[in-house]
């Protein structure tokens, strides 16, 4: 049965000299629950969609496309494997430690029930140079991009409480096939990729939509 093995969330944020701000609130720590979960608002004016749970950089994370961000237990201990080191819950700074669901390959638009919240996968993580920092991973970008497991975010698209423990069920697939780990090589590796982010409509960013859109005018006009 999936299941929320950890709910992270950050209470302060801390002084650091590798994020753009001055400050990451990338350390997330498990607590038992439950919080409310609700849509934040857009990106740079809405932090993170759990009650409680701080953002260092409105600009570049949170907001209704990013509300929440998962990562599998499974993927933290391929990691841990990789790089000979301990990793809890939490520490990719993800708010929902899964355990038994596959997040790479979820459908962007499928829809999960997450205790009485009901949440839409929206796409992959992008890693940056905050999280290297955070971990003390030299290459830290490049080789999470080249391994490709990325985790999910998720919108808020019904308000509820989620708690450690909690069953997830997947409650809606969407009829196609772009899954998280499309969207993420469609923007990091494979831009040729990209108009194939369309079909998975509204679920996508409006920001990723734009870039798909630009990247189309520049190749008429070329």
């Amino acid at each position: 049965m999936p299941v929320v093995l950890s709910l992270n969330i950050a209470r302060q944020t801390v002084p650091v000299d590798y994020a753009k701000t001055g400050v990451t609130a990338i350390d997330k720590r498990p607590v038992d629950g439950p919080l409310e979960v609700s849509p934040p608002g857009p990106k740079g004016s809405g932090g993170s969609g759990i009650h409680g749970d701080l953002i260092g950089d409105w600009n570049h994370h949170g907001g209704d496309y990013q509300a929440v961000y998962g990562y599998a237990r499974e993927d933290l201990d391929f990691w841990q494997a990789e790089l000979g080191v301990d990793l809890d819950n939490g520490q990719f700074g993800e708010n929902l430690t899964t355990q038994g669901i596959d997040q790479t390959h979820a459908l962007v638009g499928e829809r999960w029930r997450v205790g009485t919240a009901l949440l839409e996968v929206t796409g992959p993580r992008v890693p940056c140079r905050t999280f290297a920092g955070f971990l003390g991973q030299r290459g830290w970008v490049k080789r999470f991009t080249q391994v490709n497991r990325p985790g999910a975010y998720f919108r808020v698209l019904e308000a509820g409480l989620i708690a450690s423990g909690d069953e997830i069920t997947v409650v809606h697939r969407p009829d196609h096939d772009v899954t998280v780990e499309m969207y993420f090589r469609a923007v990091l590796t494979e831009a040729d990729l990209l108009p194939r982010l369309l079909e998975a409509g509204d679920s996508v960013s409006p920001g990723v939509i734009e870039l798909v859109h630009k990247r189309k005018t520049v190749e008429l006009d070329s």
